[in-house]
């Protein structure tokens, strides 16, 4: 599943850069401290974080990356590009 969400991040051209200008913790990103971090939370930690990106990252499709969708789609903007 992790290989899939790297493989669509950077099909969909969200770069290890653009990620990394912001990287910050989950707690952080959650502004409305809901448990889930909504495409406009995530927009204001990563700038250049496009929709299809979050949507890959999204893989419950609920519209809300949860801690364990976060950490996926942070660790998939550290891997280096293949």
């Amino acid at each position: 599943m992790k290989k899939i969400i790297l493989t669509s991040l950077f099909a969909l051209g969200l770069s290890t850069a653009a990620m990394a200008q912001a990287a910050t913790d989950f707690a952080s990103v959650d502004t409305d401290a809901n448990g889930g971090i909504s495409y406009a939370e995530a927009v204001v930690a990563w700038p250049d974080l496009t929709e299809e990106a979050f949507a890959a990252a999204d893989t419950d499709g609920n519209g809300e990356l949860s801690a364990e969708e976060y950490d996926a789609l942070v660790a998939a903007s550290a891997a280096p590009a293949q």
